[in-house]
């Protein structure tokens, strides 16, 4: 993102972040990592392919990430690398409504995650990212029927 992006197109994005985006950290068995463990954070956005167009020009706003099609016919703009994140949370955390919980832990895990010198301060943080089940939708959360 080399260009100074107005306070209004910041908005728009933390709108749509709110509204079509997902904030989260995935922890991935990879035997190649110290732990065992590689932590991977995303923020993605998502669209139909209908508005395929409208789509593409503001992901070119951004310009972090980059762009995969599901075969479901939803776009996904994926910004993933750590310091990519941490640019785009810079441009829209002070107007994210929705997702301000999400945006704070997410900065909190990339901080802790540089932090981790042993064993006991991986699983610390294994449970920190465990906390963005309590925060996101989850297909495998179970919906519970209240009743008065």
């Amino acid at each position: 993102m080399k260009k100074l992006i107005p306070q209004n197109k910041r908005a728009y994005l933390a709108g749509f972040l709110d509204g079509d985006g997902s904030v989260y950290v995935q922890l991935k068995t990879n035997k190649t990592y110290k732990f065992g463990f590689q932590i991977a954070p995303y923020i993605v956005l998502f669209q139909s392919q209908k508005d395929q167009k409208n789509f593409e020009q503001l992901c070119s706003m951004i310009n972090l990430g980059y762009m995969r099609v599901r075969k479901d016919g939803i776009l996904e703009y994926i910004i993933g690398r750590q310091e990519n994140i941490i640019q785009f949370v810079k441009l829209v955390e002070p107007y994210v409504v929705m997702k301000k919980l999400q945006l704070k832990l997410l900065k909190k895990i990339i901080i802790l995650k540089n932090k981790v010198q042993n064993k006991k301060d991986f699983q610390a943080l294994a449970k920190l990212i465990d906390t963005f089940r309590e925060l996101n939708y989850s297909k495998n959360r179970k919906v519970r029927i209240l009743t008065p």
